[in-house]
C-alpha cells in the first residue's frame, strides 16, 4: 500500500490546470451578502495598511494566534503542530515588515502574499472612482489568459463599504497566500512550516501544493482513508477558522476594516467546500471503481485511470466555467437571474444547525459531498459529450474558446435548466453558508 497514494489521489485530483472551487469568489459572494442588514446598513469602514493592524494589537493577536493553534490541535485531524520557533510573540521595537512577516510565518501562509489594499468592484454597479492596478499588484500567481480581472486599490484612509470589503476579499485566498507551503516546495518557508511533503500532487506546480488548503476530503468511504491515509492531511478548515477568529478580534478592537478583510478570507473556505468537486474525491465514481483502475495501474494497464483523470478534471472546469459565466453575464446585463435569487434566499440559512467549530465539516462539506454525485450525473445528461464524457478532450487546454452558455444553448432547453437548478441549488447553499458564517463572526466580536 505504501505507493496507493500517489496512484490514486494524483491521478483523479489534481490533474486540473487549477484547483479554484468557484470561479472569483468575489461575485458570488455580493449577490450573497448585499441584501444582508448586517452590511447594507452598514457604515463605511477606514481603510488600514495589515501593519498598523498588528501594530496596534500585536500582544491580542500573540494570544489569538496562541489559542488558534490549541484549537487546531484539539479539532483537527492530522494536524501537524506549528514549530514553536513560529510562533508569534509580541515586540513593539521591530518594525514593522519584521512584525508582518512573523504574522504570516506564524499563521504559515506564503510570506510573499500581498494583502495590498484594493477591492474588486461589484459588477453589477456602475464603475467606481479610483486607481485601477495591476494584476500582479495583488497576486503572486500568473494571471490566467482571459482572466477578466479588475482591482481597485485603496489608500490608508479612504472610506469604504463593508460589503466591497468581504467580497473582495472572499476572493484573495487564490491569489497565493496557500502556494508552496509544503517541505519538498520549491521555497524557503515551506522547508519551515512543519506541514510535512506535500499530501497530493506535484510539488513543483503551483496550484498542486494549494489544494489540500482549498479540498477538504471529509467523508469518503473508510476504504480510501486505509488505502491513502494522507488524503485526510487537508486543511480548510484550519484557514476558515484562523481566518474568521482573526475578524472577530478585529472587530472587538475597533479594526472594522480587518474584521471585514479577515471575514472574506475566512469564507473562501467554506465556500470552497461547497463546490462538490472540492469536497469529494471523484464524484460520479464509486469507490469499488476507483480502487479497480488505481489496481489496474498498479499493474502497468492505466487506460482506465488516465481516462477517469481526464474527466473528473473535465466536469470539474465545465460546471466553474458555466457558474462564472451565469454570474458574468446576469451582472452585465443586470438582471437577477434564477441565480441571483438563489444567491439572495435566505430561507434556507435557518434551516441548517447553529454555527460551531464543526459546522464547516459536518454541514457544509457533508452537504456537498452528498450531492456530488447527483451533480456528475446532471453534467453527463446536460453538458455536450465532447466536454465531459470524451477522454481524448482536454477542457483545460481548451477552456479560453469555449463559451458554456453558448455550447448550452444549442441543446435541449429542458437539459439546460436541469443544470441551471443544479447550480442555482450549489450557489444558493454558499449564500446561506456563507451569512451563516458572517453571523457568526459577529456574535464572536460582540457586534450588532
Amino acid at each position: 500500500m505504501k505507493r496507493f497514494s500517489s496512484a490514486l489521489t494524483l491521478a483523479l485530483v489534481f490533474t486540473a490546470p487549477q484547483v479554484f472551487a468557484w470561479s472569483n469568489h468575489s461575485f458570488a459572494t455580493y449577490r450573497a451578502l448585499e441584501q444582508m442588514p448586517e452590511l447594507a446598513n452598514a457604515a463605511p469602514v477606514t481603510v488600514e495598511p495589515l501593519e498598523a493592524f498588528l501594530k496596534a494589537e500585536e500582544k491580542t493577536i500573540e494570544a489569538l494566534l496562541a489559542s488558534q493553534e490549541a484549537w487546531a490541535a484539539a479539532n483537527l485531524e492530522k494536524f501537524p503542530a506549528r514549530p514553536a520557533a513560529l510562533a508569534f510573540v509580541a515586540n513593539a521595537d521591530r518594525s514593522d515588515d519584521a512584525r508582518r512577516l512573523a504574522f504570516l510565518m506564524a499563521l504559515r501562509v506564503a510570506p510573499n502574499s500581498k494583502f495590498a489594499l484594493f477591492i474588486q468592484p461589484d459588477p453589477q454597479l456602475p464603475d467606481i472612482t479610483g486607481t485601477r492596478i495591476a494584476y500582479a499588484a495583488v497576486n503572486t500567481l500568473p494571471e490566467p489568459q482571459n482572466s477578466g480581472y479588475k482591482f481597485i486599490g485603496l489608500k490608508p484612509g479612504d472610506q469604504i463599504a463593508p460589503l466591497a470589503v468581504i467580497a473582495s476579499a472572499s476572493d484573495e485566498p487564490d491569489y497565493g497566500l496557500d502556494i508552496n507551503l509544503w517541505e519538498d516546495s520549491p521555497s524557503d518557508w515551506g522547508k519551515v512550516y512543519g506541514f510535512g511533503p506535500l499530501p497530493f500532487g506535484n510539488p513543483a506546480l503551483n496550484y498542486s501544493t494549494q489544494a489540500p488548503f482549498h479540498m477538504g476530503f471529509y467523508h469518503e468511504d473508510s476504504i480510501l482513508y486505509m488505502a491513502a491515509p494522507f488524503i485526510k492531511r487537508t486543511f480548510p478548515l484550519l484557514r476558515s477558522y484562523q481566518y474568521g477568529s482573526l475578524a472577530a478580534l478585529a472587530f472587538r478592537t475597533g479594526h472594522a476594516y480587518w474584521g471585514w478583510r479577515f471575514a472574506g478570507l475566512s469564507l473562501h473556505y467554506l465556500q470552497d467546500l461547497t463546490q462538490p468537486y472540492h469536497a469529494s474525491l471523484a464524484p460520479g465514481n464509486s469507490t469499488l471503481q476507483l480502487l479497480g483502475a488505481n489496481i489496474l495501474a498498479m499493474a502497468g494497464m492505466s487506460g482506465k485511470k488516465d481516462d477517469m483523470v481526464v474527466l473528473l478534471s473535465n466536469r470539474h472546469l465545465a460546471v466553474e466555467k458555466y457558474q462564472k459565466e451565469l454570474l458574468q453575464n446576469a451582472a452585465s446585463s443586470k438582471q437577477d437571474t434564477a441565480i441571483e435569487k438563489a444567491l439572495h434566499n435566505t430561507e434556507k440559512d435557518r434551516s441548517y444547525p447553529d454555527w460551531s467549530d464543526r459546522y464547516v465539516r459536518d454541514v457544509v462539506s457533508a452537504q456537498s459531498a452528498a450531492y456530488a454525485p447527483r451533480l456528475a450525473q446532471t453534467l453527463v445528461a446536460t453538458v455536450p459529450e465532447l466536454f465531459v464524457s470524451d477522454p481524448s478532450f482536454d477542457f483545460g487546454v481548451k477552456e479560453a474558446g469555449i463559451s458554456m452558455v453558448s455550447e448550452l444553448s444549442r441543446r435541449d432547453a429542458a437539459g439546460r435548466a436541469q443544470l441551471d437548478s443544479a447550480v442555482a441549488q450549489l450557489l444558493g447553499n454558499l449564500g446561506a453558508h456563507s451569512r451563516n458564517a458572517v453571523r457568526s463572526i459577529l456574535k464572536a466580536s460582540n457586534q450588532q
